[in-house]
């Protein structure tokens, strides 16, 4: 199983607005798109690839599962739901978006709904988001490690959760990082400016090339076409090992996404 490095996120993107950027994005030679289903883009998104025309196996769709469909009897349903707005009959990775508040439905309940989707076709690969190292423990006792293709986490140069990335390396469990600028914070750091200046690069690749360096996957979003045909050349950018080490040091624990009655006990 294999997460492709780069894609498109489209988090708070919708209607014309996600239309355009996913259009765009695959314009620039984009191919893999992020989405969920509490964005409520999923139909946008499936219309954006639509009249795009791109062919579907050039494609790597990923969507997660809401915490309202979680459980077992309604997890297959609403994928199915998700696949008629994204018109597709299948997408190549569905995520848990984030674990079932208080336990109400149990990760392994979870996880084998997912399974059955996966033996079903509605999905070529399942994995996790925002879990942290106790709930990733229990997704990888119901299902097997090998069965889960990433842990999609809030990573960037302010929160670099390297108790979850030590986990996950030592398990053989990938991550992708989301919010990996910082909602734009990271692109006025004056040490990131410093290597982009150094290295003739935007501030915003610099960033994403730590991320991919590191191992990590990465979907920035953008609605501007200059900046995604920028943040696609980050899969060029080499950073030196100076380079990284300064980065590392930016690490401050800022987490930017914990909601209430939502986040788990991070570790």
């Amino acid at each position: 199983m294999t997460i492709p490095a780069f894609g498109l996120g489209t988090f708070r993107l919708q209607d014309d607005v996600v239309i355009h950027s996913v259009k765009t994005a695959l314009e620039l030679g984009y191919r893999t798109i992020d989405t969920a289903q509490i964005y409520e883009n999923e139909a946008a998104v499936g219309q954006a690839i639509a009249e795009n025309g791109a062919a579907r196996g050039d494609l790597f769709i990923t969507t997660k599962i809401w915490i309202d469909n979680l459980s077992a009897e309604k997890l297959i349903p609403s994928l199915k739901e998700s696949l008629a707005k994204l018109r597709t009959g299948y997408v190549d990775l569905t995520l848990i978006h984030w674990p079932s508040p208080g336990s109400a439905v149990s990760v392994k309940e979870s996880m084998l709904a997912l399974m059955a989707a996966k033996e079903a076709g509605l999905t070529r690969q399942i994995g996790i988001s925002n879990f942290p190292i106790a709930l990733m423990k229990e997704a990888i006792d119901a299902v097997g490690v090998e069965n889960i293709a990433t842990n999609q986490i809030e990573l960037h140069p302010f929160l670099q959760n390297r108790q979850v990335v030590d986990f996950a390396k030592k398990n053989g469990l990938h991550i992708t990082s989301y919010m990996t600028l910082a909602y734009g914070e990271a692109l006025k750091d004056e040490v990131i400016n410093t290597i982009a200046q150094k290295r003739k690069a935007t501030p915003a690749q610099v960033v994403l090339a730590w991320a991919m360096k590191l191992g990590y996957a990465v979907i920035p979003s953008s609605t501007k076409r200059e900046n995604l045909a920028s943040n696609m050349t980050a899969v060029d950018l080499l950073l030196d090992d100076q380079d990284m080490a300064n980065i590392a040091a930016l690490d401050r624990h800022q987490r930017l996404v914990s909601p209430e009655g939502l986040a788990p006990d991070w570790d």
